[in-house]
């Protein structure tokens, strides 16, 4: 799963952080980054520095892991570039320390992959307009800047088609679903979650439960526990790190759905489906743009989204499980197909949870729309917080 790579390893006066930059031979060295870029971000591969900044451990089973693997793909293609790695930076300042050592050490372009990451990416944006940013997942704030763009897929999509699994799957209609935070992604991956689970079991209903941290395994263990003793039989969830609450759901004998990462490793017995990354190609082609000289005028400039229906959402179904019969499998492609052609997981009739209606029949929100959810949908047990 990992190829080889040489690492250059420098500590940082941070606590606990360690930086690694990869080249393309297997020898530990320690050679310095190198290169530039101009105020078009033209630069050649040979003299490239990029920047990555994960909010837990690139060996997460969950968000982390596949940013990670994200980057090993920017390796390959760029075998001459220079890769910075700065793994467990929180949300917090040390984000903004963290990315100014990688400008000082000649990064070209950052990309800072945590949602909370988003203010400090644009302060140290705004210090040095001739390094490119790229945030995964936020929304640029006004005034926009020529060197920061965000971007993401329609995470809902999968989701949506998992719940279908996941609705079929289950013998007691209860779902759960842990989260980190209310933010709009959590809330629609919630209720598309639901609404493909109530698509074919309509009394299905899904109870969340936010655990305030993005990865805290405690939390998540007890999530579970609480989740499983409300007759609960199938887990989902919205975390960072996925491992603890996979491997409680299988030890417990329940059934799991998995989130950013195939983790069905970890569940040989209990694994539905799930949605996981595939951010190779989408990281390979923003790094070309600014290899080109392109990024001010390219789509990453701005709030880039991209799902089905463009045909290549770097957002994608996980491997089934032994309980998904071909019949669903079948359900699901349509699904997804409908999504190709137009459609929506929110389609309407939609109600939140107190029965009002957001969406009527023949309405649908659009991605941007999507992006701002504030509600649950009906169907969905627990406050939002």
């Amino acid at each position: 799963m990992h190829r080889k790579y040489r690492t250059t390893l420098a500590m940082l006066t941070l606590p606990a952080l360690l930086f690694a930059a990869c080249g393309s031979d297997d020898e530990t060295s320690d050679t310095e980054s190198t290169g530039a870029t101009d105020s078009t971000g033209d630069t050649g591969d040979g003299d490239l520095t990029i920047g990555f900044l994960y909010v837990g451990p690139k060996d997460d089973f969950g968000y982390n892991q596949a940013a990670y693997e994200g980057s090993l793909a920017v390796q390959a293609a760029f075998p001459d570039a220079e890769i910075l790695q700065a793994e467990n930076v929180p949300e917090t300042a040390e984000a903004e320390a963290v990315m100014q050592d990688m400008v000082e050490q000649g990064a070209d372009l950052i990309f800072p992959t945590s949602y909370g990451h988003l203010e400090f990416a644009t302060k140290v944006a705004a210090a040095n307009p001739d390094v490119m940013f790229v945030h995964q997942g936020g929304l640029e704030a006004e005034p926009k800047l020529d060197n920061l763009g965000t971007y993401f897929g329609t995470v809902y999509e999968p989701v949506y088609t998992a719940g279908i699994a996941a609705g079929k799957a289950s013998e007691t209609g209860k779902l759960g679903y842990i989260y980190a935070f209310p933010i709009p992604q959590t809330l629609a991956n919630i209720n598309a979650f639901t609404l493909g689970a109530q698509s074919v079991n309509p009394d299905a209903e899904t109870i969340a439960i936010s655990t305030g941290s993005w990865c805290d395994p405690g939390q998540q263990a007890q999530a579970v526990t609480s989740l499983l003793n409300q007759d609960v039989d199938v887990i989902s969830q919205h975390q960072d790190c996925t491992k603890t609450i996979i491997e409680t759901t299988e030890e417990a004998g329940a059934m799991s759905v998995g989130y950013h990462f195939d983790a069905s490793e970890l569940a040989p017995d209990g694994w539905i489906t799930g949605s996981e990354w595939n951010w190779g190609p989408l990281y390979i082609d923003i790094v070309q743009t600014v290899v080109d000289g392109g990024f001010a005028e390219s789509v990453y400039n701005g709030d880039y989204r991209v799902g089905l229906q463009t045909g290549d959402n770097p957002f994608v179904q996980s491997p089934y499980g032994t309980m998904v019969d071909q019949e669903t499998q079948d359900l699901i492609d349509e699904t997804r197909q409908a999504f190709v052609d137009g459609g929506s997981p929110f389609a309407g009739p939609v109600e939140n949870q107190d029965g009002d209606e957001v969406w009527a029949e023949g309405e649908q929100p659009t991605y941007a729309e999507v992006e701002t959810m504030d509600f649950f949908v009906k169907g969905v047990v627990g406050n939002i917080g």
